[in-house]
């Protein structure tokens, strides 16, 4: 139950965050522009949004992975994945515009997206096969994201692509997480 409260907890604080950060971004959207652009390099509140959002974020699912392990291995990959792609984002910020390529800096944040969406969806698409037909769907939506991510001809609508995939990652932990308790 600790981890599923930390899980819960780790999503409202990110909502939050991302919402009043993004107020404060002039012309920020969360339809067209990705969660790392709030903390992009050289954005005014970029070193706020990686040791005040990304940092946080990552660290509670590294706890909530460690919380997890004695009761499911599968609960535990999951949140790793996660907590890899936000403490990836807090060390490495993105360059401006989170681009396919750039920077050695944007090549690392990028490797570090890829694990939390690649490795999140192989763990998600694992559950599916002994808790049910929700962590397939989650799974592939995930891998559906991943891959509109890097599609330029839907960058009006990364943010939204972005958001749907965490929600299926962080939606994943929490109902693993819920079935292993009840």
């Amino acid at each position: 139950m600790p981890a599923l409260i930390l899980a819960l907890a780790v999503l409202v604080y990110l909502s939050a965050a991302l919402f009043m950060f993004g107020a404060r971004k002039p012309a920020y959207s969360h339809r067209r522009h990705t969660i790392s652009e709030l903390g992009e390099s050289g954005a005014p509140k970029a070193v706020l949004v990686a040791a005040g959002v990304f940092l946080p974020v990552g660290l509670g699912m590294l706890l909530a992975a460690w919380l997890a392990h004695p009761l499911d291995s599968g609960i535990s990959a999951l949140a790793l994945c996660i907590a890899v792609g936000y403490l990836t984002a807090a060390a490495f910020p993105c360059d401006p515009g989170s681009p396919l390529s750039g920077s050695w800096r944007q090549a690392m944040h990028n490797l570090g997206g890829t694990f939390q969406y690649i490795g999140g969806a192989f763990v998600l698409l694992q559950m599916a096969g002994h808790a049910g037909q929700p962590f397939r769907v989650f799974g592939l939506a995930v891998i559906g994201a991943a891959i509109a991510l890097s599609v330029p001809l839907l960058a009006s609508v990364r943010g939204l692509v972005q958001r749907v995939a965490e929600a299926c990652l962080f939606g994943g932990l929490a109902l693993a997480i819920w079935q292993e308790v009840s």
